[in-house]
């Protein structure tokens, strides 16, 4: 019973008060008070604790790692739930969704689902209503996996806690809504943007989840080879002009233009940045939040940026012609611009910018760089299947002029990967710096075909770099195909 009785201190109470009882071991933060030591010793009985002193950030890392998971050992109760809900940026008090007062099996259920999303590593949660009752979906490595599937749940209670959580209007239901969810989970800063749209059934409630505590990935984890970390570095020390990333929705842009705005970050350069939305907090570096609804878009933040003395410009996306002649004139006065812009690849990113309406001599006059990329979901090593490739296959690999492996994996499935034979993302490259022969080119008005045959090998495109990939094993070669595709 004593071992029962320590297993944990209420998660509110081992917040507050910066204290953790952790198997043998006391876990204290650098605000941990003597009320909180007394009470897990007098849990702890006649056991002798060792005291482990952590930092703030390491205090809330074990706090995450014992009451995250939703599980204490010997304990078969149902598990905790850990949000907290900063109900009023501009309060310095929190109300812990534990202590609510009414409404408890609702705001339970959400608070599980949030939970459970987040430990996940989800980068989307989808609430739909239907006929039948209510279905919670999570988008995880690209894909979305069913979480929960039932008809026994009150489905417009469940809508309005998200909508008083987010801050939207419950009375309205006719018209689709945007806001967003500041939370905590353990010391983990989550923020959690919102979505609303109505439907035959009631309104279909997306959460667009950001992990502000991952923190931002050296060049080295992307996956980058060595020769493309050394030319991102050389284009990020560039003293003006456009580079560009390119790729569809959750293609890891973001995360690229972030690794590269650090690399550029120097005390003797002014860093401004335009984003929708602000991802991560970045030390050193001005960030501003896009707001179409009172005239702050990307065009509009981006004139007001020219106007700070920046050296290097951030702006989240090129999406119509009013940015892009903005981003051009910037990068013309002597700033170096990063973006992201939606195209199929490298070269397709020229082709995309003529379609905004930039002249081809400003094209070739400003940009400098583009980076094309794709995330491949990686094969589970617990449960790949190894094979010889058959004569179809291969053929992939010799259109490429690539070789042809003696075996390539297939996904199997097992209980490390849930059953879905991958575990994780890797990243795939392709990169183009805009040297003299091509930028000729592009000035002269030369068709994509062109442009890629002067810019990059088969070896470089998104498919040579995902065969690579399918050849060392990491992902297979339906996941290749299906993220990357093939052209005969």
């Amino acid at each position: 019973m004593a071992a029962e009785g320590r297993a944990r201190l209420p998660f509110p109470f081992a917040r507050d008060q910066q204290v953790l009882l952790d198997g043998q071991r006391i876990v204290v933060g650098p605000g941990a008070t003597a009320f909180g030591l007394r009470e897990a010793q007098r849990r702890a009985g006649a056991v002798a604790l060792d005291l482990v002193e952590e930092t703030q950030a390491g205090f809330e890392t074990a706090l995450t790692r014992l009451y995250g998971s939703g599980e204490t050992e010997g304990s078969s109760v149902e598990p905790e739930t850990t949000f907290d809900l900063e109900e009023n940026a501009g309060q310095a008090t929190q109300r812990d969704l534990l202590e609510e007062p009414g409404d408890a099996p609702v705001i339970r259920l959400v608070n599980q689902l949030m939970r459970r999303a987040v430990t996940s590593g989800a980068s989307d949660l989808h609430v739909e209503p239907y006929e039948g009752g209510l279905r919670v979906r999570m988008r995880i490595d690209g894909f979305l996996q069913k979480v929960m599937d039932r008809d026994d749940v009150p489905v417009r209670r469940v809508i309005s806690r998200l909508k008083v959580m987010a801050g939207l209007d419950i009375s309205e239901t006719r018209l689709p809504q945007d806001g967003r969810i500041p939370l905590r989970l353990g010391g983990r800063l989550i923020d959690t943007r919102v979505s609303s749209l109505p439907g035959n059934y009631g309104e279909r409630i997306v959460l667009r989840i950001l992990d502000r505590s991952t923190g931002l990935m050296p060049l080295s984890d992307l996956g980058l080879s060595r020769t493309q970390e050394d030319l991102l570095e050389r284009l990020s020390a560039l003293p003006n002009g456009i580079i560009l990333a390119t790729g569809p929705t959750g293609s890891g842009k973001t995360t690229t233009l972030y690794s590269l705005l650090k690399l550029a970050n120097r005390h003797e350069r002014n860093i401004v940045t335009v984003e929708d939305p602000i991802e991560y907090d970045l030390a050193d570096i001005s960030q501003s939040q896009i707001n179409a609804d009172i005239g702050m878009t990307f065009a509009a933040g981006l004139r007001a940026t020219l106007r700070q003395d920046p050296d290097v410009i951030l702006v989240g996306e090129i999406r119509d012609d009013e940015t892009a002649s903005v981003a051009a004139q910037a990068a013309l006065t002597g700033h170096l611009v990063f973006s992201s812009l939606h195209a199929n690849g490298s070269v397709g990113a020229v082709v995309r910018l003529r379609d905004l309406g930039l002249d081809n001599f400003l094209i070739a006059a400003t940009l400098r760089g583009v980076v094309a990329q794709r995330l491949l979901r990686r094969l589970c090593v617990q449960c790949r299947q190894p094979r010889a490739p058959n004569a179809t296959e291969a053929a992939h690999f010799t259109r490429h002029s690539l070789p042809v492996p003696e075996q390539v994996h297939d996904a199997g499935g097992c209980v490390a990967c849930n059953q879905t034979g991958y575990a994780g993302r890797l990243g795939v490259f392709e990169m183009v710096e805009v040297g003299e022969g091509l930028r000729e080119a592009i000035d002269r008005g030369a068709s994509e075909g062109e442009l890629k045959s002067l810019a990059i090998s088969d070896a470089e495109t998104l498919i040579g770099q995902g065969l690579a990939e399918v050849a060392s094993g990491r992902t297979s070669l339906v996941e290749a195909l299906r993220v990357v595709g093939d052209v005969a």
